[in-house]
């Protein structure tokens, strides 16, 4: 986190619900970037909060998102089923786009989507249901071919970053890119599993990602 910014832990009301997050608001933000976490993690991720600080280092805010209540990750524990609740990931996604687009200086600024795992299936999502509002998506280590509906209507450029040696979901992202209509790439890092826990691959996927939303953000109008 740059020196200039700000960072405060927010709670997010989303219908009868009460979503934890991060947001870390440089002085002079030129974008904002709202993470979907998904298979159980949360906004404690060391990884998403490595790549959030790479993007606010860069200028940019970041809104690190529980898409499930405490109550619900609790649940979610023991039984992993709502991890893969792709509707309900994918409906909070979306009202917390709704919610940042009704905050005063939030709202103002072009919105960037970052999805990991199955947090990258309601990122597209979300993009597909906001299209005017969502400027750019980046997935990491993602599953958007659990978005298959979502695909063709995404209209905003799509940078998926798969692990090389993360061979199963290597092929589900080049297929999910190929049913994209909008501007979109798969980076592989090479040598890089389904964690990025390899040294320097988490480094160069937080590096893609910056510079894919300082592309595509940065002249972004709403139509």
């Amino acid at each position: 986190m740059t020196a200039t910014a700000t960072q405060r832990d927010i709670l997010i009301p989303i219908g009868d619900a009460s979503l934890g997050a991060s947001l870390v608001l440089p002085q002079t933000a030129t974008g904002m970037v709202a993470f979907a976490h998904g298979s159980g993690s949360s906004r404690f991720s060391s990884r998403n909060r490595y790549v959030a600080g790479v993007l606010n280092e860069a200028g940019l805010a970041t809104l690190l998102l529980d898409l499930l209540t405490a109550d619900e990750a609790a649940i979610d524990e023991d039984t992993r089923a709502l991890r893969f609740d792709i509707d309900l990931l994918s409906r909070r996604m979306t009202d917390s786009i709704d919610w940042l687009a009704d905050q005063e200086r939030l709202g103002a600024l072009p919105l960037g989507l970052f999805g990991a795992s199955t947090g990258a299936a309601a990122a597209l999502n979300a993009a597909a249901q906001r299209p005017r509002r969502v400027a750019a998506v980046v997935s990491r280590g993602g599953r958007p071919d659990l978005a298959p509906a979502a695909l063709p209507l995404v209209r905003c450029p799509v940078l998926l970053v798969v692990g090389g040696r993360d061979h199963s979901v290597l092929d589900l992202n080049r297929q999910a890119a190929a049913r994209l209509t909008s501007p979109r790439e798969v980076h592989v890092v090479a040598g890089a599993t389904h964690l990025f826990e390899e040294p320097g691959t988490l480094e160069a996927a937080a590096g893609q990602a910056r510079d894919w939303f300082l592309r595509f953000l940065r002249d972004h109008e709403e139509p």
